[in-house]
């Protein structure tokens, strides 16, 4: 390895060096000098800036300047193989059985990688807008929809009289109660008292909310009768039922999402929609 002649260090190198770790050190004797006195720290923040700011210059002085860099060369022999290797290379790659004459299996792994690629496309339709099954949809549609009949928690039907005055009665939808976005609560208000019409209407002042509270998803589980207000027990979001399940203290910044509701011929309740708006906490793609 040969290395390159190292030229002799400009005149005042050495020089700047030590100025520059004296004021390194002078910075640091300055920032405990004032830290023992009680204090200040503005000229602390100065002091330390001049430790650091003279050390960090002696050492790139010294690194630059003194210490020799680049230039070195190692000699080595050829990268190229030997002819007997090249000739032995050769006849392997060109004998009947080698692998890349092999066109039967040449083909099965260009199949095989095409099936794979147009595979992998399949899940880029969940992206399109008109697919029913695409991620976004998800979130904000429900099991809810017309001529859903609304069960109560042990799968009954239910009726508007099951829904007594001043009573809160969970509620889930036929054939997807299990859904995590689904449960629902009935409650009958008195029409006289609603300050707010419900977006999703009522019947005779029943009306049917999201239990899930849209802050941070948590079943809203308290109801206020006097009030007319539903309260999250998990970050203590209110919402009064009285002006559309607005939001009226807590963390929640959206009202309760309503479900439309009528009867059907039987006497049963069912749902004539989805929620008004997407029930639970917000997401990102949330207008």
């Amino acid at each position: 390895m040969r290395r390159p002649p190292v030229a002799p260090a400009p005149p005042g190198v050495n020089r700047r060096i030590v100025l520059s770790f004296l004021a390194g050190a002078a910075g640091a004797i300055g920032f405990a000098v004032t830290y023992g006195l009680g204090g200040q720290t503005r000229w602390e923040g100065v002091c330390l800036a001049v430790a650091f700011a003279g050390l960090a210059c002696g050492l790139a002085i010294w690194g630059r300047r003194l210490v020799p860099v680049g230039g070195y060369v190692e000699e080595h022999e050829g990268f190229a193989p030997p002819p007997g290797e090249q000739a032995l290379t050769a006849a392997v790659l060109t004998a009947p059985d080698s692998p890349i004459r092999r066109r039967g299996l040449l083909a099965a792994l260009g199949l095989a990688l095409t099936a794979l690629g147009v595979a992998a496309l399949f899940p880029l339709r969940s992206l399109l807008p008109w697919d029913r099954a695409r991620p976004v949809r998800a979130l904000t549609d429900t099991p809810w929809g017309p001529g859903v009949r609304l069960l109560t928690a042990d799968g009954r039907p239910l009726r508007p009289g099951d829904v007594p005055a001043g009573t809160v009665v969970a509620v889930f939808p036929e054939g997807g109660a299990e859904a995590g976005d689904a449960p629902a609560f009935a409650v009958r208000l008195r029409p006289e008292r609603l300050t707010r019409p419900p977006a999703a209407g009522h019947l005779d002042g029943l009306v049917v909310y999201s239990l899930l509270c849209t802050h941070a998803g948590c079943p809203v589980r308290l109801y206020l009768k006097g009030t007319g207000r539903v309260l999250c027990p998990c970050h203590q979001s209110s919402f009064d039922l009285l002006a559309d399940a607005r939001p009226v203290a807590g963390p929640a910044a959206r009202p309760l999402p309503g479900l439309p509701v009528a009867v059907d011929p039987d006497g049963y309740l069912r749902a004539t929609g989805d929620f008004t708006a997407a029930p639970g906490a917000g997401f990102w793609s949330r207008r």
